[in-house]
């Protein structure tokens, strides 16, 4: 069993002040075959942006690797984790390494154990499968999947395979010893304030750490100072950093947005700068050019595959199936976005390294 105390104190100490955890893409050749060589790119790129983890086997990394026919699952975790411990080492510093779990009792115990097995630090647990069981059936899972390795909770959007998940299950997945954090991407304020609040009712709110997953609201979840009252009284509590797939894009400027929110919460200023405000909607609308909402998020992964694309990272757009493509209009989209806020993109930083992260 792999426990929070196992993970190197650097490393959680960066996880719980706060970080930036991409959820990263699969690279793909033209024939839709694992590209390594890209793989590992993309994985140097991430660690060279400043990132405090990567996110391995989530949905920006396709469901679709863990077919049988496909076959991808331990081999892009296996040479992701080493790709991160080979550039880490050149670096000379430690990410967090958490692998994306998903599916009932038996598959999931089988990916934790894998994970475990090729050094991931965590798990990032996907209750989609549970769409119709009973709070204490998720719970007990959550407990046996705690059992082999931490576990970061994952509220999932409904739109996307998510299902409604009560404060009651919050409450009580808080409590469980091995519960590093939670990321929350219900993509919805009501259930957003479910989870802060259960975990702040709970015994270990100093222990399970806060990370948005709202990719449509990621600035102001990173700024809103949460004051909740409980039965021992006001709990001060915020989101700390963020688990995302938007931040598998324009990584740098994501850890630099993360550095300046650090800088205000510490200086104890009251106030919120007014272009902060603003960025939040320019961030708001780039992502929906990147996750197309318009067509129901039809085109998220060809979204974020188009924008490392455009700046070399990735050979082309190609999703394992091939029915994933961008939606009519979209790459319209990121063309607009690219124009109305160019202080948004880190095309300069990945310019610059590039040859280093494919051929270094």
């Amino acid at each position: 069993m792999k426990r929070i105390s196992d993970i190197d104190p650097l490393v959680l100490a960066n996880f719980r002040r706060g970080c930036v955890i991409p959820a990263q893409p699969l690279a793909l050749d033209s024939n839709r075959k694992f590209a390594p060589r890209y793989q590992r790119a993309l994985t140097r790129y991430y660690i060279d942006a400043g990132v405090g983890g990567i996110a391995v086997g989530v949905h920006s990394t396709q469901f679709e690797i863990r077919k049988p026919e496909i076959g991808l699952f331990e081999p892009v975790l296996r040479e992701t984790s080493a790709f991160i411990d080979e550039w880490c080492a050149k670096r000379g510093h430690k990410i967090l390494k958490v692998a994306g779990v998903c599916g009932k009792r038996d598959q999931a115990v089988y990916e934790a154990e894998f994970a475990a097995s090729v050094g991931y630090d965590a798990v990032l647990l996907s209750m989609a499968a549970f769409a119709g069981d009973t709070v204490e059936a998720m719970v007990e899972h959550c407990r046996t999947i705690a059992g082999i390795i931490p576990v970061i909770g994952f509220y999932l959007q409904p739109s996307v395979g998510g299902r409604i998940l009560p404060y009651s299950f919050w409450r009580e997945l808080a409590e469980i010893e091995n519960v590093l954090g939670i990321k929350m991407a219900p993509f919805n304020r009501y259930q957003t304030f479910d989870v802060v609040r259960a975990v702040a009712d709970s015994s270990r709110a100093d222990e399970v750490t806060l990370y948005t997953g709202n990719d449509d609201n990621i600035l102001i979840d990173l700024l809103s100072p949460y004051q909740i009252v409980t039965s021992s009284g006001v709990k001060n509590m915020s989101i700390r950093g963020g688990l995302l797939g938007h931040w598998c894009v324009w990584t740098r400027k994501a850890v630099e947005l993360l550095e300046e929110v650090q800088k205000l919460r510490e200086s104890g200023s009251s106030s919120i700068p007014w272009e902060l405000l603003q960025r939040n909607v320019k961030i708001t609308d780039s992502n929906a050019a990147f996750f197309d909402p318009s067509h129901g998020f039809a085109g998220c992964i060809p979204g974020i595959h188009e924008v490392l694309r455009r700046q070399g990272l990735l050979l082309g757009t190609w999703c394992l199936n091939p029915a994933e493509v961008l939606s009519p209009g979209q790459s319209e989209e990121i063309d607009r976005v690219y124009a109305a806020y160019p202080e948004l993109n880190d095309d300069a930083f990945v310019a610059a390294n590039l040859e280093d992260w494919l051929n270094g």
